[in-house]
């Protein structure tokens, strides 16, 4: 992929790539304390994107997705790595997804909630990330059932249980990681949505930048990148997401 100097200065406008890096979504990426930094499949790429750009990289890091778009958005960083949704595209331009993700339901043992159509029902409250890819579908799909938020993705299920919420939604892989540490809780079967996690960059940008961000994606996939990423950090539960189609 060659690099032009105005994609460059488009992507890294500071001579330095800013990205946005979200921890509320372990499948992306988690915080080393070892290493005392950011580490996962986002951080990979955005190394590699850098790489390509021949800039320095930088990490903004958020706990929370929805902190995440607003830097992307508000232009404190260039580019970020999130679930493509119709709300968070009149900021952003997306590439296609490099990973799926499902998003899945969890409920204590004792529930009467068995299936994923059972949610839906007048009474039943549901626990998102606030700002989440959940959040914002389950906003719109949801006809009777109730959204309570937490500030997180990762205190979700914490906090399904301190209010007392019938279910909590979020990544299928971290909802069986909470359930496996605490007792009594089990997940519905299936899924209630598939989370596709693509790259975004301000529309300021300009369609230029975003169709190289595009091809720099559709390169990582066909090339070996991202499942290597995937199986370097142990990511279980998700996919890597077919080539674009034209």
């Amino acid at each position: 992929m060659t690099i032009s100097p105005e994609i460059r200065s488009a992507l890294a406008p500071t001579g330095v790539l800013r990205a946005s890096i979200n921890l509320g979504n372990p499948i992306l990426a988690r915080w080393d304390a070892g290493q005392n930094l950011a580490a996962g499949v986002s951080v990979d790429l955005a190394t590699g994107l850098a790489g390509r750009l021949q800039v320095e990289l930088r990490l903004v890091v958020f706990d929370a997705a929805g902190k995440s778009v607003t830097a992307v958005t508000g232009e404190q960083a260039d580019v970020g790595f999130f679930a493509v949704d119709p709300l968070r595209g009149e900021g952003l331009l997306f590439t296609a997804p490099y990973i799926l993700i499902e998003g899945s339901y969890l409920v204590r043992n004792d529930s009467s909630i068995e299936s994923n159509e059972q949610v839906d029902v007048e009474g039943v409250r549901i626990m998102v990330g606030k700002g989440s890819a959940y959040d914002l579908h389950l906003s719109r799909e949801l006809k009777n059932a109730q959204l309570v938020r937490a500030n997180t993705s990762p205190a979700v299920v914490d906090e399904f249980l301190a209010q007392k919420v019938d279910v909590a939604a979020g990544v299928r892989q971290q909802l069986a990681s909470d359930s496996a540490r605490l007792n009594g809780l089990r997940l519905l079967p299936g899924r209630f949505m598939v989370i596709q996690q693509a790259m975004g960059t301000p529309r300021s940008r300009g369609i230029e930048a975003a169709n190289y961000l595009r091809e720099f994606v559709e390169d990582m996939k066909s090339s070996g990148f991202v499942a290597d990423a995937m199986a370097r950090h142990d990511i279980k539960g998700a996919l890597v997401a077919p080539p674009q189609s034209d």
